[in-house]
């Protein structure tokens, strides 16, 4: 089986306490990954200043030798809260993650008013190593009924 992405932080920041004021604070903050066999999918929450406004993710696969950028794409509706947006996005990592010793790091940019803010981890950016799965497992199937003794009379 191909290897599993595992994020090497929490994937779920937007579960945590505090986290909408996070947003107030620092303009946009990841809310949640799941590595899927199409790639990386996630989703960002941003401080709605102003109608128009981008968000996109800019990721490596080589520490940076070269990176790659996807926009991210608005959902609506959005969170029921009346000040912040969500958007998703999904890296598109193909055969590159593949590989078990795979790294990957990505760093969140929202752009709106003539300004930029990034969410890069408090400045570590947010990083996935690959994971190899598990082996399934072997040995013959078990009937329920097998340790179970039928006595007849």
């Amino acid at each position: 089986p191909p290897p599993l992405l595992e994020p090497l932080f929490p994937p779920q920041p937007g579960s945590s306490p505090g986290f909408t004021e996070q947003v107030r604070q620092h303009k946009v903050r990841l809310e949640w990954v799941r590595a899927e066999p199409a790639g990386l999918r996630g989703a960002v929450r941003v401080l709605n200043l102003a109608y128009e406004k981008a968000v996109t993710v800019r990721y490596t696969l080589n520490s940076w030798a070269s990176c790659a950028e996807v926009p991210a794409a608005y959902q609506a509706p959005g969170p029921t809260d009346g000040i912040t947006d969500r958007f998703t996005f999904l890296l598109p990592l193909g055969a590159a993650a593949a590989a078990a010793e795979a790294a990957l790091e990505f760093a969140v940019r929202y752009r709106v008013a003539g300004a930029e803010y990034w969410d890069n981890n408090e400045g570590k950016n947010y990083r996935l190593r690959g994971r190899q799965r598990g082996p399934p497992a072997t040995g013959p199937p078990q009937d329920p009924d097998s340790s179970a003794w039928i006595h007849f009379i």
